[in-house]
């Protein structure tokens, strides 16, 4: 008979507690909470298709959890000072967790007139930008770890990159080539502008009938059909990239507020009437994201995607200016930041290994694979679903990516699923038969991660909190009403065209944990 998370971990305040201490809340490690900006939410990475038959490898960074609409627009953006990166393995690195591609963007904040106290608008903002006074533009560099490589073998005659000479004030110091390196675009020339914040009625078309009383507009499944704001952000790079930067909602959905409430009942056993709720609903984030054309992957059928953030080693007394533009600011940078698969900080690491994630790189996640292998959770149902299953998904922590399958299925398209492979959303691999199937694998995540993926849901049937089929049970039937925390759609429809992420929510109407609110996906 199957298990639900209330039947496994709640028969006493025990078992609830881990499970409490461990919850997703995008403040997964205690000191990147001090850092909003550097403070990664979540990583995407899926297979898709635009309505011209370009297939993209689609990734995608969100940071700056909590946004409140209301609040105003002065504060949220993304930091001149952090260096915000999405990073790509293939073949056989995906096992390794080296990253073969890496993609940094680099923002630059100005004010178009210094000479008024209206720090973000000067009136209604037009889809050119008009009347925006806060202004952002970024810079997109490609490295190609694999260029670099063969160029230095090439020159140096395989031997290992790099040599050691004095600089002008003799300190010796590491040169590595620059061989690899490839800006993609820059600055408002080339259209990498960031679309300003919904503030309301002086940002109306992000939000219904164009009208800033009115709230967020839902997702749309034409590019003609997105609002002029994101429509505008949208950008095409050299070597048919695209990408996309700037405010959205933030698309994680779970009752988050209820694990730390250590109410694993949802408010069902307290009789509250406004539980279960979306503890992410209402609020705003800044994601970037990029569209990466499957022909830059040089046929790789596998591909790994990860994210970091970076700070500058430089005097914590330093002063914001002109030379940090585009990231030219003194120091080199040092990671603070990083995300991979979504839960694994959250729902297995313990917490005195937490900080010290966010500042390695996945090549050394192989010390960590303990917590992969035998989860301090699992120890509350029958254990993992599979075995190795954890491991396989976590170890090394990057989003693994079919790339021989057909595109993905999108939040709002048919057959579409949250639940991914156990909601019998699956697709058909070209190179790999895990599962003895025919070669089927999971739709969704864990294999790579879609807007719209509950991400918690699965989690908690990988790691066998939500019970074992048996031999002749259909998985999909076993688990078809798997909803552990009441929450089974996001606060607002996603778009399934670029930039997939929905519209950001309007700060002049918006609402918190309101089910009401909340529309199928």
């Amino acid at each position: 008979m199957r298990m639900n998370l209330l039947a496994a971990v709640a028969a006493g305040t025990a078992a609830a507690l881990p499970v409490a201490a461990n919850a997703s809340s995008h403040m997964d490690a205690p000191l990147i909470t001090f850092d909003d900006a550097a403070n990664t939410t979540d990583v995407y990475a899926f297979l898709s298709e635009d309505a011209k038959g370009q297939l993209y490898l689609t990734t995608a960074l969100s940071v700056y959890p909590f946004e409140e609409p209301g609040i105003g627009p002065n504060t949220y953006r993304f930091d001149d000072r952090v260096r915000y990166a999405i990073h790509v393995s293939l073949g056989d690195n995906v096992a390794k967790g080296r990253a073969d591609l890496s993609y940094e963007f680099d923002f630059s904040t100005v004010y178009a007139n210094q000479n008024t106290i209206l720090q973000a608008f000067t009136g209604i903002v037009s889809a050119n930008g008009d009347n925006q006074n806060l202004r952002q533009s970024y810079r997109v560099t490609k490295i190609d770890r694999r260029e670099s490589k063969r160029d230095d073998d090439e020159h140096h005659g395989g031997k290992r990159r790099g040599y050691k000479h004095r600089g002008s004030y003799g300190k010796k110091y590491k040169h590595r080539s620059r061989r690899g390196r490839t800006v993609l675009g820059r600055g408002v020339a080339d259209g990498l502008i960031v679309p300003p914040n919904n503030q309301g009625i002086l940002t109306p078309f992000y939000n219904e009938d164009n009208n800033g009383d009115n709230r967020a507009r839902q997702g749309v499944s034409k590019t003609s059909d997105l609002d002029a704001y994101t429509k505008a952000g949208v950008a095409d790079l050299k070597g048919g990239y695209q990408v996309f930067a700037g405010q959205r909602d933030d698309g994680f959905y779970a009752d988050i507020q209820s694990i730390f409430d250590l109410d694993l009942s949802f408010g069902a056993a307290t009789g509250t009437q406004t539980k279960p709720f979306d503890s992410q609903g209402g609020f705003n984030l800044h994601t970037i994201v990029l569209n990466i054309p499957i022909e830059e992957l040089n046929g790789a059928q596998l591909a790994g995607v990860y994210a970091t953030t970076s700070r500058r080693r430089s005097n914590a007394n330093d002063k914001p200016s002109s030379y940090e533009r585009f990231g030219n600011a003194r120091g080199a940078y040092r990671q603070v930041g990083r995300q991979g698969n979504p839960l694994f900080v959250e729902a297995l690491l313990p917490i005195g290994e937490k900080d010290a994630y966010n500042q390695r790189k996945p090549e050394t996640d192989f010390a960590l694979r303990q917590f992969a292998q035998t989860p301090e959770l699992s120890g509350f149902g029958p254990g993992p679903l599979l075995p190795g299953l954890l491991e396989s998904i976590y170890i090394p922590d990057l989003i693994k990516v079919d790339l021989t399958t057909g595109p993905a299925r999108l939040a709002g398209e048919a057959d579409f699923d949250r639940l991914g492979v156990f909601g019998g959303d699956v697709l058909k691999s070209q190179f790999q038969d895990p599962f003895g199937n025919g070669g089927f694998i999971p739709g969704g995540w864990p294999n790579g991660r879609r807007f719209g993926d509950d991400v918690v849901d699965v989690a908690v049937i990988a790691i066998g909190l939500a019970g074992r089929p048996g031999p002749d049970d259909a998985i999909t039937e076993f688990f078809a009403d798997v909803n552990i925390d009441g929450i089974d759609k996001n606060d607002i429809t996603f778009n399934q065209v670029f930039p997939y992420a929905a519209t950001p929510l309007n700060g002049r109407n918006h609402g918190h944990h309101d089910e009401s609110t909340t529309l199928d996906n």
